[in-house]
């Protein structure tokens, strides 16, 4: 089995080093609006957009032009990288899976990719790296670099510097640990285990929202630009930073407990944007409990509950595992036990009690029980072939042919 897997230290440059990657860093980003502006200018005008071998070639112009020679001072290959990202973007475009692409702006995601390992040596034993036009960079080694160096890729955050190595190896193909799960993400418990367990919400901004709301009151009262709103703007940076290390932090080692001890995770297809939408309205139709809503908003938004998916699933990969993702609709209303669907059911946000058979638990358990059950219908599904029904709220006599479906693959019924 083959793996991919990065590892992120961050650098200690001297400062001769840290004016050289502020200025690769601006040739990629100039590049890549350059890029953009031609790219749109084209569209406007009705001709096609350029390739990136095309591109290529004007980056080769671009470099021996009498107004941009200060581009053959940066390595070629970031600039090329940054050619190929355009080419990504605008293929996710026109694909639906993001917006148009943007000019960069200083400051925000400044970074460069070394692509060539020939190009890169790793020195782990005296904690040093040697990148073109760099030379050699010392760094925070925490931890051992497992497999061969693809690709290196330098990045700025917060006024600090980090180097992410990516690194490809071949490994035993894993056997996976314990059985199936479900969860149910929520903002009162963060993750809920259809076993009963749950794991308590961090909520890494609201412990640290009053200093930076002080933060950036003190930042607004200072002339934009000086150096004291520089310092404050550093200090709100500081605080931000902080916040998404923490939440980070978190979700890796939630999500490393959960991916070693189950050999199955069911969670639930969430639609963070949708779910956290404004309720504000419009003038001719005003929204109603705006403030409530912005704060669930804001609740939702500090859970991380995309990225927690998202580790769960090469986390789960790694260790042999399986991420199945099942629609959400009714996970809390349907009874577990009769299978009756209905808003009644749920009394509280916590408390579960079936109208119809008086099964009582908690909501969020009720909720991963139901998310277990609808990924053992789509997994067994997928087995047989047979057309998925929907995951919660189904009929009896849904629930009676998927029960015959999972006792065909050997799935027991919960």
């Amino acid at each position: 089995m083959q793996r991919l897997q990065a590892y992120k230290y961050e650098l200690m440059p001297t400062s001769e080093q840290q004016r050289d990657m502020r200025r690769f860093a601006g040739s990629c980003r100039f590049v890549f609006n350059k890029a953009l502006a031609l790219q749109k200018a084209r569209y406007e005008r009705g001709e096609k957009k350029l390739g990136y071998a095309g591109l290529c070639k004007l980056l080769t112009e671009w470099r021996h032009s009498a107004e941009t020679a200060w581009l053959a001072d940066a390595p070629t290959h970031p600039l090329q990288q940054t050619l190929k990202d355009l080419e990504r973007a605008y293929t996710n475009f026109f694909a639906r899976r993001a917006d148009f692409p943007r000019f960069k702006k200083k400051g925000q995601s400044d970074s460069f990719r070394y692509p060539d390992p020939k190009q890169i040596k790793l020195d782990q034993a005296n904690s040093r790296i040697f990148l073109p036009k760099l030379g050699w960079l010392r760094y925070r080694n925490s931890r051992e670099v497992l497999g061969a160096v693809k690709n290196v890729t330098v990045s700025q955050s917060c006024g600090k510097w980090f180097v992410s190595i990516q690194t490809e190896r071949e490994i035993e193909q894993p056997i996976p640990q314990g059985g199936a799960v479900g969860i149910d993400m929520g903002i009162t418990r963060f993750a809920t285990l259809s076993d009963g367990t749950f794991h308590a919400p961090l909520n890494s901004f609201k412990r640290h929202e009053t200093a930076l709301r002080r933060a950036q009151r003190a930042m607004s009262r200072k002339q934009k630009f000086s150096s004291n709103w520089k310092k404050a703007k550093a200090r709100v940076q500081r605080i931000h930073s902080r916040i998404g290390n923490a939440r980070r932090d978190y979700l890796h080692k939630c999500s490393t407990t959960i991916s070693q001890n189950h050999a199955m995770v069911c969670i639930e297809d969430l639609q963070v944007r949708n779910m956290s939408k404004s309720a504000a309205g419009s003038p001719e139709k005003p929204g109603k409990q705006v403030r409530a809503k912005s704060g669930l908003n804001k609740s939702i938004l500090d859970q991380g509950w995309f990225e927690f998916r998202r580790q769960l699933d090469y986390k789960l990969a790694w260790n042999g595992g399986h991420l199945i993702a099942v629609p959400a609709q009714n996970t809390s209303r349907t009874c577990p036990c009769c299978g009756h669907v209905s808003a009644d059911n749920r009394q509280t946000q916590a408390k579960f009690e079936c109208v119809a058979c008086g099964f009582e638990e908690n909501a969020d358990v009720v909720g991963a029980i139901n998310v277990l059950r609808a990924g053992h219908a789509r997994l067994a599904c997928e087995v047989s072939g047979a057309v998925m029904p929907p995951a919660a709220g189904t009929r009896r006599s849904d629930s009676c042919r998927l029960d015959a479906g999972m006792s065909a693959v050997g799935i027991p019924r919960l």
